[in-house]
């Protein structure tokens, strides 16, 4: 009778949990009609009471900015609106875990007043063996669900962290490059309109994405950047090196002077460092690359790559995400001709129905 009671009771926590919790919404259903659609998240807090305060403004974005736990305010609210129900799930799986566990507590009592003897309300041994192996499993489901909606919730917080610390990079454009006219310093400017194709490596693998952009080939005219331009590609060279003061940490060098002081080798024809400046960016902000891509470091070189040696390369779509992560420098006739379709530019990517056809 005492088992019936405790699963009654957890059957009956679980409802008024759901029918208690709301899922994440931007405002109620009456008032949310009068804000504009495309409002930014950092102004959600004053949408309702709307001023040109830029103090009232800038206090709201210094409080999206605050961290607790290792994110910010506004990517946890990102992270809520890309999955409202997790913690709606997070609270359920919890409360059965709880509540499965304090039923697992008496049905082992029961085991072990079925065993002892002498008790007058125990209950016979195979029926308590049972409860508890149901109890028992129901804890280790709960948990193992409640454990990996966790999981799943700081994996996702921390891929919108990392690609809020992609948009931040900065870039240092060349005069010849269009962009610069438009005053497109970080990779967050580029969005919607370029692709970037991020090319890291040593100094060799630098000098290498330069000749192979710079220098015609025998008798043949190198009209890579003029290519990579047609698919909108902004093509990112990082130098990388080893940390000079003995940390055996991978840096990001001077890659513009790298760029700059590279030779031609035998049969580069008409080689010119700055042939291929309207289709590239140099990074700015050494310490912010340096920390963006340890992690793809580290990841390469817990594979067995050697990345200075071998270089690795990341393609960022025009939305901002990245598009593939590769090691080695780019295939250039590879990733012109099969750029659009990667992308999804020819299957709905927006700005692109001009070039391409469509609504």
């Amino acid at each position: 009778m005492q088992l019936h009671f405790y699963r009654t009771f957890v059957v009956v926590s679980s409802l008024l949990l759901v029918g208690n919790t709301q899922a994440f919404s931007l405002g109620s259903q009456q008032g949310i009609s009068n804000y504009n659609i495309n409002t930014p998240i950092q102004h959600l807090g004053t949408a309702q009471f709307r001023t040109n305060s830029p103090i009232q403004l800038n206090a709201n974005e210094e409080k999206l900015a605050k961290t607790f736990g290792g994110y910010t305010v506004k990517q946890r609210l990102r992270e809520e609106v890309e999955s409202p129900f997790r913690k709606v799930r997070f609270a359920l799986f919890g409360v059965s875990t709880g509540s499965a566990s304090l039923a697992l507590y008496f049905s082992a009592t029961n085991v072990l007043k079925a065993y002892m003897g002498g008790f007058s309300d125990a209950i016979p041994m195979e029926e308590a063996l049972s409860s508890c192996g149901i109890n028992l499993t129901a804890v280790l489901v709960c948990g193992y669900l409640t454990y990996t909606d966790y999981k799943k919730g700081e994996a996702n917080l921390a891929r919108i962290k990392r690609g809020g610390a992609l948009a931040k990079l900065q870039l240092k454009l060349p005069d010849a490059n269009l962009a610069q006219a438009l005053g497109l310093k970080t990779l967050s400017d580029f969005r919607r309109g370029y692709r970037v194709m991020i090319c890291a490596g040593g100094k060799e693998r630098i000098e290498d994405v330069c000749r192979s952009l710079c220098a015609d080939q025998l008798k043949d005219e190198n009209t890579l950047a003029e290519k990579i331009q047609e698919v909108d590609t902004l093509v990112v060279p990082v130098l990388l090196i080893k940390d000079p003061s003995g940390s055996g940490k991978t840096i990001v060098g001077d890659t513009r002077s790298c760029w700059m002081g590279t030779n031609a080798l035998e049969g580069d024809q008409n080689f010119d460092p700055e042939r291929a400046d309207a289709a590239l960016g140099f990074p700015q902000g050494n310490v912010q690359w340096e920390e963006y891509l340890s992690g793809d470091v580290e990841t390469a070189s817990g594979q067995g790559f050697d990345v200075l040696n071998k270089g690795i390369t990341l393609i960022v779509k025009k939305n901002g995400k990245i598009l593939r992560r590769v090691t080695g420098m780019p295939k250039w006739s590879e990733l012109i001709g099969t750029m659009d379709v990667m992308d999804g530019s020819k299957f709905g990517m927006p700005g692109d129905s001009e070039k391409y056809g469509g609504p």
